[in-house]
């Protein structure tokens, strides 16, 4: 027998929770499908999690500088990972069971544990039920991905999902992949003890930011005693009696990296391959990505796909902006888009990365007239108050329409502040608002005027 919906939303990860909820108060029967843990990776093994974790070695860090501070630890200390994991664990429930209370509380909805499978058009098949909805959601995200290294498959590793587990310090933790999950638990387990060592086999550090950012980052890494590999482009792994080997073959330095414990952080998989989309019509991109348009319609009629799955955004808040174009559009006359959205996200080692809009190269490359600015932190009060002075905010404009094309704040509170710039460009306004507010002393953002007054010609 079919059961029949009017909504079903495949996978509870950031949008699909709030969209099943607010499909339920408008009056839709709802169903809530999931296979895993409520609240997907953000919830278990991303944001929630790590972020947690990255508290607990920032707190170790900042024992470690107390006496710059007048602050005198007598006695030894040391990390208790048992209970740093204990801690981390302990939040993690506390949002997983908030979920559940939630969604046990919404109006016409079901949530159904098991796998979906598309039987075709607009009609799932989940625990040997068969289900048919007018309007089907995706949101099933994606997995860490497994490069295709030599020797891969006969050495253990670990990946962002493992990693939750581990309750010890590693001796030596080799990270293959120099982008934000690996930068992030680079600092976090040196700052627990460990040593570490990047390997990337690009030229730079993240590659996608701007030069003279990656430089920084690295530099902030290095200076806590991570060992940084770059340009390593014949990896290769194998056993060894203790751990693992890494073959790097960089252009300079050892040719090999010997380790205790491999952890990979080369990127994510969409979670596409066993959904059945091809028997309800539903397009592919060449890397596994669900195709959508503006309004995130799939090829398939009334299904629609949101979050990391759709390749529009990697993040958990463009997923849950996802959430609000759809809502808007179906329940609230709207008309919102995709490429609306202004790229907006954060590396949150410490000190933070915050980025909003272009980058220099990318402003570069439109052929515009710029205007750019740059200021180390050193010059930040608030920074200096803190001892916090690393790295330094950077900002470029349309010389012709004075709108802000984009930021990045390399620096203390930098995920917080770039985020002051992103309203003013959302709201469409001229960079010279900025300087119209009167901003609170001391504070990073009182520092954003500043800056903008040090605006020259930017050229190749």
């Amino acid at each position: 027998m079919v059961e029949q919906y009017d909504v079903i939303v495949i996978g509870a990860g950031q949008a699909g929770p709030a969209l099943a909820a607010r499909c339920g108060k408008q009056g839709l029967k709802t169903a809530l499908i999931e296979r895993g843990e409520l609240g997907g990776t953000c919830v278990n093994n991303g944001c929630v999690p790590t972020k947690t974790l990255i508290a607990s070695a920032r707190v170790a860090a900042q024992m470690r500088r107390a006496a710059e501070f007048g602050v005198m630890i007598d006695g030894t200390s040391r990390v208790d990972m048992p209970t740093v994991k204990a801690r981390k664990d302990a939040i993690v429930e506390a949002s997983r069971t908030g979920l559940a209370k939630w969604m046990a509380g919404a109006k016409n909805v079901s949530v159904i544990h098991g796998h979906a499978k598309f039987t075709g058009a607009r009609a799932i098949s989940v625990n040997d039920r068969l289900l048919q909805a007018d309007k089907i959601f995706i949101n099933v995200g994606g997995r860490p991905s497994t490069p295709p290294l030599e020797g891969l498959d006969k050495v253990p590793y670990l990946n962002n999902i493992s990693m939750m587990d581990v309750d010890f310090v590693p001796k030596h933790l080799v990270i293959i992949g120099g982008s934000y999950i690996g930068l992030e638990f680079a600092q976090m387990y040196r700052r627990f003890g460990a040593d570490v060592t990047v390997c990337e086999m690009g030229q730079h550090l993240i590659s996608r930011e701007d030069e003279d950012v990656s430089l920084e980052i690295r530099a902030i890494l290095e200076r806590e005693g991570v060992t940084v590999r770059t340009d390593a482009k014949c990896l290769s792994v194998a056993q060894t009696g203790t751990g693992v080997r890494v073959g790097v073959r960089c252009a300079s330095g050892e040719p090999t990296v010997d380790g205790s414990h491999l952890l990979l952080a080369t990127g994510r998989t969409p979670n596409t391959d066993d959904l059945g989309l091809a028997t309800a019509g539903i397009n592919l991109d060449k890397r596994g990505y669900i195709v959508v348009n503006d309004q995130l319609e799939t090829s398939a009629d009334g299904v629609f796909a949101l979050g990391d799955v759709n390749g529009r955004g990697a993040f958990t808040h463009t997923s849950w902006n996802d959430y609000e174009i759809v809502a808007a559009n179906l329940f609230d006359g709207g008309t919102r888009r995709v490429t609306d959205r202004i790229t907006t996200y954060a590396l949150f080692t410490d000190p933070p990365l915050g980025r909003v809009g272009m980058s220099f190269t990318e402003a570069l490359a439109t052929g515009r007239p710029l205007l750019a600015a740059k200021m180390p932190m050193a010059r930040v009060g608030r920074a200096r108050e803190f001892s916090e002075t690393q790295g330094f905010m950077k900002i470029v404009v349309d010389a012709e329409t004075k709108r802000i094309l984009g930021a990045a704040m390399l620096g203390l509170s930098g995920d917080e502040v770039v985020q002051s710039v992103l309203e003013v460009m959302v709201a469409d306004q001229p960079y010279t608002s900025i300087n119209r507010g009167v901003h609170i002393h001391p504070t990073v953002s009182e520092l954003l005027p500043t800056l903008l007054e040090g605006l020259k010609p930017l050229e190749d």
